[in-house]
């Protein structure tokens, strides 16, 4: 029967059918098959795997992000970036490399960031003589911040799995999130040195950089206030998501004037749908992730593996490469619900901790946005910068190269995921 359910997932990916109804579908067709539970198990389940208050977090954070993408934030996140760095030698990629951390920490989605910075910054890049596969690529790569970069959707949903505290979570992303934009700007210097790119603009004074600061100020708090106060024990992350709300709203409709009321059905219309989706492929992995339970496929996993495997470090180099290949095909909410069950209870035993176990484990299905065949960001770039996904794909390749350098530092030095959560 375990054979099967893994069988039939495989095969209902293949011919393309959604990642909700190929999870949905297994699980269904295996119970009726092996009588294994009643079938009214799966609307059952499927409604538990929801009903939970921290997933509530995510339809807010995800409303959060698109009145923000709407807002005016984008442009003036990007305009503060520009002083920052857009005087260095491939000043543009850098921009684009630090607004979608800035917005990453705003929004919690990676597709969202792709689209929100890609839009004003892509066509500039192509404009400046970029090649388009680099500069489709490096926003790409970049959007990805938006997994790691709390609030990430992805770490609520380990948090949830893991039954760790989201909030720790939320802490431990951020010296990874750094690491990896700090590497992306690094290769960013180089390829503009070798190709000729200079920097977009002249060197900025301090009362350029003060002036586009206080014009962006309002967003740079916003993670600074959620991340406080749930650190602090203010609020929940729940409660966080729904104050991010609220602000997002204030700033874009009240303050920047740039929310009209207008566009607030398409953008609550938007915001319904994307949160819908991401949450039939919960409530589908949900049920698919009790199959697995109900035909113990995690204590055999986790058997063969203590008596297979005979070091910590063969363990977290096999557990990378699975998430790799599986970030590859299925989406990271999918993908943590169905392997966090499986990994987690053979990575303690070889003395991981849960929330480093859990930051390796988002920063590896981050790649899974930007690559083929179902990277999202990858579809996004993309069509902003009119260039095929095959053209695109070889241009992500030393991307992917440098993610796997930082997840092999951030599994070999757990304090980088542990130590802001410790104090």
């Amino acid at each position: 029967m375990a054979l099967l359910l893994f069988l039939l997932l495989i095969s209902l990916f293949i011919i393309g059918v959604p990642i909700a109804l190929s999870l949905g579908l297994a699980s269904a067709i295996t119970i009726w098959h092996g009588d294994l539970s009643p079938m009214l198990i799966v609307p059952q389940q499927l409604i538990a795997s929801v009903n939970s208050f921290p997933l509530m977090a995510i339809p807010f954070f995800i409303l959060a992000g698109s009145l923000m993408q709407s807002g005016g934030i984008s442009r003036r996140l990007v305009d503060f970036s520009n002083t920052l760095v857009g005087s260095m030698m491939g000043g543009l990629a850098m921009v684009a490399i630090v607004t979608s951390l800035f917005f990453a920490a705003i929004s919690g989605s990676g597709a969202a960031t792709t689209a929100a910075i890609g839009s004003i910054l892509i066509p500039a890049m192509l404009a400046k003589g970029y090649p388009g596969g680099y500069t489709a690529a490096n926003q790409a790569a970049s959007g990805a911040l938006g997994v790691i970069i709390p609030p990430s959707i992805p770490l609520i949903l380990y948090g949830i799995a893991a039954n760790v505290s989201v909030g720790d979570m939320f802490i431990a992303g951020i010296l990874p999130g750094i690491l990896v934009t700090l590497t992306l700007l690094i290769f960013a210097y180089f390829f503009a040195k070798a190709n000729g790119l200079a920097g977009s603009i002249e060197k900025s004074s301090w009362m350029d950089v003060l002036r586009a600061g206080r014009k962006a100020i309002l967003a740079i708090l916003m993670p600074v206030i959620i991340l406080g106060g749930i650190y602090s024990g203010i609020f929940t992350p729940t409660e966080a998501a729904v104050i991010a709300v609220a602000y997002s709203f204030l700033i874009g409709f009240v303050i920047y004037k740039e929310i009209k009321l207008s566009s607030l059905v398409d953008i609550l219309k938007q915001s319904a749908v994307t949160s819908a989706i991401v949450l039939s492929i919960i409530g589908a992995a949900g049920l698919y992730g009790r199959m697995l339970q109900r035909l113990r496929v995690p204590d055999m996993v986790s058997q063969f593996a203590i008596s297979a495997i005979d070091s910590p470090l063969l363990f977290i180099i096999l557990a990378n490469l699975l998430l790799l290949f599986a970030g590859m095909f299925i989406e990271a909410a999918a993908a943590i619900l169905i392997f966090v069950p499986i990994l987690l209870p053979i990575a303690i035993s070889f003395g991981f901790d849960p929330v480093h176990f859990g930051i390796i484990m988002v920063v590896n299905l981050a790649m899974g946005m930007f690559t083929p065949p179902v990277g999202l960001n990858l579809f996004v770039a993309s069509q902003i910068a009119n260039i095929s996904i095959a053209r695109l794909t070889w241009s992500v390749l030393p991307f992917v190269g440098i993610v796997l350098i930082n997840l092999l530092i951030i599994s070999l030095l757990p304090f980088l995921s542990t130590w802001l959560p410790s104090l």
